[in-house]
């Protein structure tokens, strides 16, 4: 028999120290996103898992073309994520312990990053299965810090939260990027021999910098949040229960019904392009690890003032217009993208993702989150707009990857990713079409 939790107890919106702890973990985590998944670790697993121009690894006895092998471990990561993420976040809202979840995938994703440390050519399955767990942790740990937004914030000021979230996670990622970049140029400066060990210190880095800095947003958040389990029901049941409660209610909401495909496409273009982009400009473009880390750098920079620049846009023009205005020009990077053959034109291009990237990844978060009708359960409502994200993941890596191995051209692969950036604009489409009738006015 489970114990009882303590009454509940109403969490005051806006409060700055809570929000403060909040951010804080968009700056503890994106380092991740910055090292791992998009500059410094790319870079060197294409290195260390080819020779010359043979770019077949061996994984578990399995041969396989290393880029493909990469966009396959992420698409298994947020597979098993997307599984996992429905059920343990309706138990979270069934219980009240959302950010003891959050904890658990904080740890297993900062310990795995830190064991990359011991990866090279000669351990490459456990590269393999380190970086995907590390992805598990970022990922699994999202589905709870994204659902205490509409719990710490009002409706009027979750624009602007969200947006601050994603500028501090930029200027985290910047920060430690830069400092693991004066390492890995300048390596002599350090007394460091070993060309791999500067890579293998970044990596050990954002383990520490992921699980330190998060400790203050674990300190300011609510431990318990909503919970209103009976004692002696069982937390699965009771998990299952409110996930199901809650599907039915999305599919009682045009405005969601129609947003939640918008944003699974949107998302499988744009995640797929973060991820692959470093290694499409190390393989296909043959530039080297000096213009590649320069290049993410500098869209980080520009993406802090891109989520304001669109934060302020939405405000003038409402959430789907601008939403709709970073579609068209996720397009026309992917075309160019396409055509692009040197490293100038890399450079451009990063300069046009930089500009929508943070925009069009807050105004998905606050855009969903003003949609949610009054609940109790928010996670289990955010669970869904994360499953759709871990899927739109899963579809866009491994259709990259089969891309390439059917074509041995990632180029072919990129220009695809413009498709879904078209499903999904469609989409937004006719979610304007509903918003102009009063029935949508429901949601």
């Amino acid at each position: 028999m489970t114990p009882r939790l303590g009454p509940h107890q109403p969490i005051p919106q806006d409060d700055k120290r809570t929000i403060k702890g909040w951010v804080r973990y968009d700056w503890a985590n994106s380092v991740y996103q910055l090292t791992i998944s998009s500059a410094i670790f790319p870079i060197y697993y294409n290195q260390v898992t080819r020779h010359g121009d043979d770019f077949t690894v061996h994984f578990f006895g399995l041969p396989v073309i290393n880029t493909v092998l990469y966009s396959w471990a992420i698409a298994a990561a947020y597979l098993l994520v997307a599984f996992l993420s429905p059920f343990l976040s309706s138990i979270a809202d069934y219980t009240g312990l959302r950010k003891g979840f959050m904890k658990g995938f904080t740890i297993l994703g900062a310990a795995s990053c830190s064991a990359l440390f011991f990866f090279d050519s000669n351990t490459i399955e456990l590269g393999v299965i380190c970086f995907a767990l590390g992805t598990v942790g970022y990922g699994g740990s999202l589905v709870f810090y994204n659902s205490f937004l509409p719990i710490i914030a009002s409706p009027a000021e979750q624009d602007k939260v969200s947006a601050r979230g994603y500028i501090s996670g930029y200027l985290g990622g910047v920060v430690l990027l830069i400092v693991n970049l004066i390492v890995v140029m300048q390596p002599a400066f350090f007394g460091i021999t070993d060309p791999k060990l500067p890579a293998k210190l970044a990596f050990l880095s954002v383990g520490l910098w992921w699980f330190g800095f998060s400790q203050t947003t674990f300190r300011r958040l609510p431990k318990y949040t909503f919970g209103h389990r009976e004692t002696g029901t069982s937390v699965i049941l009771g998990g299952y229960r409110q996930l199901r409660i809650v599907f039915r209610q999305i599919r009682r909401m045009p405005r969601l019904r129609i947003f939640l495909p918008a944003y699974f496409f949107i998302t499988m273009g744009l995640l797929t392009v973060m991820f692959m982009a470093a290694t499409y400009g190390e393989k296909a473009l043959r530039l080297g690890e000096t213009v590649l880390i320069a290049t993410i750098l500098l869209i980080q920079l520009i993406g802090m003032l891109g989520a304001w620049l669109f934060a302020r846009l939405s405000g003038r023009v409402g959430n789907i217009k601008a939403f709709r205005l970073t579609v068209y020009i996720w397009i026309g990077i992917c075309v160019a993208a396409y055509f692009i053959t040197d490293a100038v034109g890399f450079l451009c291009v990063g300069i046009a993702v930089g500009l929508v990237m943070g925009g069009s990844q807050s105004l998905a978060r606050s855009t969903y989150s003003k949609m949610l009708p009054p609940t109790e359960d928010h996670t289990s409502f955010f669970s869904f707009f994360d499953v759709m994200e871990k899927l739109a993941t899963v579809a866009g890596t491994f259709s990259f990857g089969i891309i390439e191995a059917l074509t041995g051209n990632m180029r072919n692969s990129v220009l695809a990713i413009t498709l879904f950036f078209a499903v999904g604009l469609a989409f937004l489409f006719r979610l304007m079409v509903v918003e102009r009738r009063p029935a949508a006015a429901e949601s």
